[in-house]
């Protein structure tokens, strides 16, 4: 069971370039708890088992060349990184990244309330539903606050979702019950604390100046929540090339990329 995290305040991450996967896992597991180079370093030695897991394989062949031609297959350089690198950085926190559709998450697709995180994702965007302190919210790292969802709303916006095309997956294990809000690493430039009635009120004050306010315009015909606002738009094409380089540089790096998850390992629970 989840418990109460952090008394029942909220952590939120609002989008930074491209990074919505970082975002989705500190949300999952409320708060700062991965960098960019945190998962680029995972991605980094996902790739290398998978090119060791090609050649031992047998003889290169074409599809080895170009595979092995690429960048990465796990992370690209303005920082979309693959669902095996969000699964990697949360089993560190022994939770397991179960898809949806699975027959061994079959309880959580008749009954999803009772869960306690899903992971959405559709083409470059990634963003978590969490439940804290008995509540759900949607942590879209697109919106200003996390939004409150009902339990009664929860099933019908993730069958929504999935109607769109976007792929979910349930989060399951034990969960992180405390970070520490006072802690310097707790301000990354987009890391928030927030109680439940801030996120309302900020949410409220962006829906009043917006034309539809993102959790409800799922009711609206032909509103597609896979486009939850323009400013996903302008965010993609933004450019960050401190960003870029950095990602290649970890990427390049040989030290032992797994030392930098390592680093948030979580300490050893009692018995």
């Amino acid at each position: 069971m989840e418990g109460s995290s952090n008394g029942g305040i909220l952590y939120h991450e609002v989008q930074e370039s491209k990074l919505c996967a970082v975002h989705c896992v500190n949300t999952v597991l409320q708060g700062p708890f991965f960098s960019e180079f945190d998962l680029a370093a995972l991605a980094s030695d996902l790739d290398r088992k998978e090119r060791q897991m090609m050649l031992e394989g047998g003889a290169v062949s074409d599809d080895f060349i170009r595979f092995d031609s690429e960048e990465s297959h796990n992370v690209s350089l303005d920082g979309d990184f693959s669902i095996q690198v969000l699964q990697n950085a949360l089993e560190v926190w022994d939770l397991q990244v179960i898809p949806l559709d699975c027959p061994v998450a079959e309880p959580a697709q008749i009954d999803p309330e009772l869960e306690n995180a899903f992971i959405c994702h559709l083409q470059d965007h990634w963003f978590c539903i969490r439940k804290v302190d008995g509540e759900w919210y949607n942590f879209d790292s697109l919106y200003a606050a996390p939004e409150h969802l009902s339990k009664f709303y929860l099933s019908a916006y993730l069958d929504t979702l999935k109607g769109f095309g976007w792929s979910i997956f349930l989060v399951k294990g034990n969960f992180p019950k405390e970070c520490p809000i006072s802690s310097s690493e707790a301000s990354n430039g987009f890391g928030q604390w927030l109680s439940p009635e801030d996120a309302r009120r900020i949410t409220k004050s962006c829906n009043a100046t917006q034309s539809a306010p993102p959790a409800t315009n799922l009711s609206q015909p032909g509103s597609d929540p896979s486009q939850p606002s323009r400013e996903e738009e302008r965010l993609s094409d933004m450019e960050d090339e401190d960003l870029k380089a950095a990602i290649a540089a970890s990427l390049m790096d040989s030290a032992p990329p797994i030392a930098s998850a390592e680093a948030h390992a979580p300490p050893e629970k009692n018995q």
